[in-house]
């Protein structure tokens, strides 16, 4: 998916190894970006995953204010 997104001039954003949490999971969370799969017993977000989402939010946003 991302070719077509690089055709059109999108910027994509993943996760980089210095975030502690990409290491440590068991669960939800590649460079690619966190992920969460809660199955039929809806298993909650673990600390990491929710670690990981935080940091990609920031990522971005700070992405963001430099295009600006």
């Amino acid at each position: 998916m991302m070719v077509p997104l690089l055709h059109h001039g999108m910027v994509l954003a993943g996760l980089p190894y210095s975030e502690p949490a990409l290491t440590r999971t068991r669960s939800g969370g590649t460079p690619y970006g966190p992920s969460h799969a809660a199955g039929t017993d809806n298993r909650p977000l673990t600390d990491d995953e929710i670690e990981l989402c935080r940091a990609l939010g920031q990522r971005l946003a700070h992405l963001a204010g430099k295009l600006a």
